[in-house]
């Protein structure tokens, strides 16, 4: 049997049931273990003074299901209920703050690549406490990163806009090699040459007090992504997306990834190159403080951005 460790959950969510951790199991023939054809999502949990609230969770979960959608699948859940069954097992699991892993997958009733026409698909949550996803150092003084010899696949052999698990082996061996050499993460860039996005990031620069960040195309829209463009918009700095040279990256003033797991991280260095001071900057630093009051519900006008049970 699967055993957790005291940092993990107690209880995970399966196809309508509340499950303990160590009976959420799957068949070793799993279909998409096999060929990557998992669907998932992440989002966050942050603790307010009224209860854990779960942040910008109707975006998410929509990904999640528009996710599905485009593989073929269907489930029988709508945005709403997985909302309440994530507030419900937050609960059952006492956390006060957690990351939040919802995903959608094929068992073993499949053999081959060859799939029904409607087949047969689980749903399940899982919930845990995740700290700094780049540790607390890259968080307060940023990482190191370095351009990747793996890149985006094209538009037309891929499926940027959805979380499919097997999309996801690229970011895996992009951040495995920045790892083995020393970097904190990679950036990998599209079958043009240009910037794309971390292994699991956006990637956003500031140059001459204009925030730019790449072009949806190749790259998933992420909703931390959205937030720092709508928290730049209120405090008025200007912001263009466009695509991105590597040239830009080097000589960029400032520089920071976004994404659920990384909220809004630094960039320090890239290839050896110095970003800035080798420190976060003053525009960075002001999205960064902006985005985390959003989390806690502190600025009124994207409160909404915060769901409480």
């Amino acid at each position: 049997m699967a055993k957790n460790n005291a940092a993990d959950s107690q209880y995970l969510w399966m196809d309508g049931k509340f499950t303990p951790y160590s009976d959420a199991t799957i068949h070793l023939l799993s279909h998409s273990l096999h060929y990557g054809g998992a669907v998932f999502e992440g989002l966050r949990a942050y603790a307010l003074p009224q209860g854990p609230a779960l942040f910008r969770p109707l975006e998410h979960f929509n990904r999640f299901l528009d996710s599905i959608s485009v593989m073929g699948y269907s489930v029988p859940y709508s945005a709403q209920d997985l909302i309440q069954i994530s507030h419900e097992l937050i609960h059952r699991n006492g956390f006060k703050a957690c990351y939040v892993r919802p995903i959608a997958y094929i068992d073993d009733s499949v053999r081959g690549l060859k799939l029904p026409e409607t087949p047969r698909v689980h749903t399940a949550i899982a919930v845990w406490p995740w700290g700094k996803y780049m540790g607390d150092e890259g968080h307060l003084k940023g990482v190191r990163i370095k351009t990747s010899t793996f890149r985006r696949a094209d538009v037309s052999s891929s499926l940027p806009l959805a979380k499919i698990s097997g999309a996801y082996l690229t970011s895996v061996l992009a951040r495995r090699e920045a790892t083995l050499e020393g970097f904190d993460e990679a950036i990998l860039l599209d079958p043009h040459g240009f910037i794309a996005e971390g292994s699991g990031e956006n990637i956003f620069i500031v140059k001459n007090n204009e925030l730019i960040t790449p072009s949806i195309g190749y790259l998933l829209p992420g909703i931390t992504r959205d937030c720092v463009i709508e928290i730049a918009k209120e405090l008025g700095v200007p912001l263009r997306q466009e695509n991105i040279t590597r040239n830009q990256l080097y000589v960029a003033d400032e520089a920071f990834f976004t994404g659920t797991a990384v909220e809004i991280t630094p960039i320090r260095e890239v290839d050896h190159h110095t970003i800035g001071n080798a420190s976060p900057g003053p525009i960075t630093q002001k999205i960064k403080e902006s985005f985390f009051q959003c989390t806690l519900g502190e600025i009124k006008k994207f409160r909404n951005w915060v769901s409480l049970p």
